[in-house]
């Protein structure tokens, strides 16, 4: 990692702005509420193992 990129802090995971304290790991307000809506809209999954009782009975 370059010293510019410690020196400048966490950045936003939304628009890659510097993040605000009062809305860590965000930078607003505006991209604190697009992650959580993302989240809401299943726009973000956790993989994971495959629903047994989804399959059909053999």
């Amino acid at each position: 990692m370059s010293a510019d990129a410690r020196k400048s802090g966490p950045r936003c995971p939304i628009c890659k702005k510097p993040s605000e304290k009062a809305y860590a790991p965000f930078c607003s307000r505006r991209c604190a509420d697009v992650d959580l809506n993302r989240w809401l809209s299943d726009g973000y999954a956790i993989p994971g193992a495959a629903d047994e009782s989804a399959r059909e009975p053999d």
